[in-house]
């Protein structure tokens, strides 16, 4: 029998730091969980972020791993992110005791294929729909190479992802990715646990900023659609000042971030200056070009920034609508801006956050529900 409140978590990537979405929930349910009293016995695949002494405040152990990267990852049958993940070491460690498993993204379900684990305490921690994620990500790929990578990907995805679904407890991050799983891939056993945060307290400044605010990794494809969408179309005209911000934009984007007077790019922030840039916008505006997955930078800018604007596809499938203005086309958009930008932000809009992120987004009470499908 496995040592009462002792768990293995596998991660895709190292949760630490908290520098993209991908590994804000990975790290905030870490921390709820100790919190909670659990022991964490981590696992996660590093591929250039390093070793990080955070994570041993949290975790009894840390082991750290190598992704398979390149052709050495690839396989006709399992998607790559799943293939390239597939490592003896960590097999044979997991082999060794009978304690429960959090497998965090489908990234990590390579142990599936080993019968030493057929009857092991695990669950799945669903961050999308990973085939529907990487068709959409093809959609607004200018890269042929990647294109193909993308939609290969999405392909194998959706065959393997059909073939998991019943295998194991899925915990997913949205009730729209709840419903998928059940209605596409037929799983029974799923259900919706929102994402953990790092934040819980609404820190949003009443008053008024002076500028629009974008940010997100500017490195993707989705967001570098939306950047210039944002650029080209909302505020070409609109004289109120907008600033990007995000990791790793290219020199296309920062020159044409810097074509107009009144739109600038802050390439890399620090976390902190981030936060600031946050707290400072009048309007935080980020509309999206995918329809999966949760959006952790409108979560980020309802818990610290003032007014946010959005379209239909960043808060699909979430509680969100009601704490954001809405808009689906360039002129509707603007309109919206214009109205806010000298409408100052109040008590009663942060009041409603408090009510609606609070229920939703409770860190403490969502890690219950977590260890009830751990145990």
């Amino acid at each position: 029998m496995p040592e009462p409140g002792i768990i293995h978590i596998i991660s895709h990537d190292v949760p630490y730091p908290l520098d993209y979405g991908g590994v804000i929930d990975i790290f905030s349910s870490i921390k709820a969980l100790h919190e909670a009293g659990v022991g964490i016995i981590l696992h996660c695949f590093d591929y250039g972020r390093g070793r990080q002494p955070e994570l041993n405040k949290y975790c009894r152990e840390v082991h750290y791993y190598e992704r398979q990267e390149g052709h050495k990852g690839f396989s006709f049958s399992l998607p790559y992110m799943v293939a390239s993940r597939s490592n003896p070491e960590l097999l044979n460690r997991l082999a060794e005791d009978d304690y429960p498993i959090l497998l965090q993204g489908v990234h990590c379900t390579f142990l599936l294929q080993d019968e030493r684990f057929s009857k092991r305490k695990m669950v799945l921690r669903l961050f999308n729909v990973e085939s529907r994620y990487y068709k959409q990500l093809s959609k607004h790929e200018r890269s042929l190479a990647k294109k193909a990578y993308y939609l290969n990907e999405s392909r194998l995805l959706c065959s393997y992802e059909a073939k998991i679904a019943d295998r194991l407890p899925i915990l997913s991050l949205s009730d729209k990715d709840t419903r998928y799983y059940k209605e596409k891939f037929n799983a029974r056993q799923v259900m919706t646990v929102p994402v953990f945060l790092p934040h819980q307290q609404i820190r949003s400044s009443e008053g008024a900023g002076s500028f629009c605010l974008y940010h997100g990794n500017l490195d993707v494809a989705e967001n570098i659609k939306a950047v210039e969408w944002l650029l080209n179309n909302v505020f070409d005209e609109m004289k109120i000042p907008l600033v990007i911000a995000g990791k790793n934009p290219s020199s296309r984007m920062e020159r044409l971030a810097h074509l107009r007077t009144h739109t600038c790019l802050v390439a890399n922030p620090e976390e902190r200056e981030l936060d600031d840039l946050i707290a400072k916008a009048q309007v935080n505006i980020l509309p999206s070009f995918n329809e999966t997955g949760v959006k952790l930078k409108l979560l980020n800018a309802l818990y610290n920034g003032r007014h946010c604007v959005v379209n239909d596809a960043a808060v699909d499938g979430t509680p969100l609508g009601p704490l954001c203005h809405i808009a689906e086309t360039a002129a509707a958009m603007q309109r919206i801006v214009q109205q806010l930008f000298h409408l100052p932000f109040g008590e009663e809009e942060i009041n409603l956050r408090k009510n609606v992120l609070n229920e939703h987004y409770n860190n403490a009470g969502n890690v219950k529900k977590l260890i009830a499908f751990l145990q």
